[in-house]
């Protein structure tokens, strides 16, 4: 059974990245931020061009007063030299279950024993993924919502096997960090936010297929509806402002028919079909050259702003 020892400062703390695709640069970026010494950050992969890659992509991600740090951050293409030292392994490869599970075996017998082991896996639960492991209660999902470095959500699924010193030691790292750490009660394919996320698209793609919109007519309507909204309140808790003061409830009695005239007419759509080339034709038509910074730009506002609303409600309450 796992037992964690992690009593230093977590800005002491030794990390290792591996992965240096787009999520694992968004997290070593948010490590990077909060040590101590960037030196005490790794980043493992095996491309070639790591280091290039690496000094190119990395300061695009940081704060104008953090660029200089990245030729300080380690960069290796070994695993087990990466992780013999390591407080934290945060892996970020490649969606596949095979290199997901060999790889937990080469972490398992490089990293010292009280080191916390965490997949940023989009949808492949821990249980799967640590079942030839030794000792499976070492591993959890953190599961950030890209891009990582800016959006607050981790969502943290253990498996059964998961000892609770590890859930704990992941959920207080990610608090002190000022993120929103969700602890899902039971393990799902997809977890929480995927599987919301790939509802709705599911349903964008059919609209589009059906020529109702087009893809960038279908952005436009989030973008300045539910986009907006979401960023202050869940559907739950929108829904049930939406229905005055019969809430959720008064809402759905009101709509219900319509509600769930949509649910059945909900489009069916497999990966694969021909809509492909028509959403992904659109998509490559209208975000060619695709502006990251401006995105980030907006998350970092969007966000600060509900926060600076939510702290006057407070203070006038």
């Amino acid at each position: 059974m796992a037992s964690i020892n992690i009593d230093r400062d977590d800005r002491d703390l030794q990390i290792t990245v591996i992965g240096a695709g787009t999520i694992g640069l968004s997290l070593a970026a948010l490590h990077l931020a909060y040590l101590a010494t960037p030196s005490n950050l790794t980043i493992v992969d095996i491309r070639l061009d790591l280091e290039s890659h690496v000094l190119r992509s990395l300061p695009a991600l940081l704060p104008q007063g953090l660029h200089a740090c990245v030729s300080q951050v380690k960069l290796m293409s070994s695993v087990p030299v990466a992780v013999k030292d390591s407080d934290i392994v945060q892996e970020c490869g490649p969606e596949n279950l095979a290199f997901k599970s060999a790889l937990w075996l080469e972490v398992e017998r490089h990293a010292p024993p009280g080191a916390l082991l965490w997949t940023s896996t989009s949808g492949i639960p821990a249980s799967r993924q640590n079942a030839q492991m030794r000792d499976p209660s070492r591993l959890i999902v953190v599961h950030p919502f890209n891009p990582p470095h800016i959006l607050p959500l981790l969502e943290i699924v253990p498996s059964p096997q998961t000892s609770q010193s590890v859930i704990d030691h992941t959920v207080g790292f990610w608090r002190r960090r000022g993120h929103e750490p969700v602890l899902l009660q039971k393990e799902i394919t997809g977890f929480v936010a995927g599987r919301l996320a790939w509802v709705l698209l599911r349903e964008a793609i059919h609209l589009v297929d059906q020529d109702i919109v087009t893809v960038e007519q279908l952005d436009k309507i989030i973008e300045t509806s539910m986009g907006p909204r979401w960023a202050y309140a869940g559907p739950f808790k929108s829904f049930h402002a939406g229905g005055g003061p019969g809430g959720l409830e008064g809402l759905l009695k009101n709509v219900g028919p319509t509600v769930q005239a949509c649910w059945d007419d909900t489009g069916k759509i497999n990966m694969g079909d021909t809509w492909e080339t028509k959403v992904i034709g659109q998509a490559r038509e209208a975000y060619e050259f695709l502006d990251l910074e401006e995105r980030d730009l907006a998350n970092r506002r969007v966000l600060e702003a509900v926060r600076m609303v939510k702290r006057e409600t407070k203070a006038r309450n």
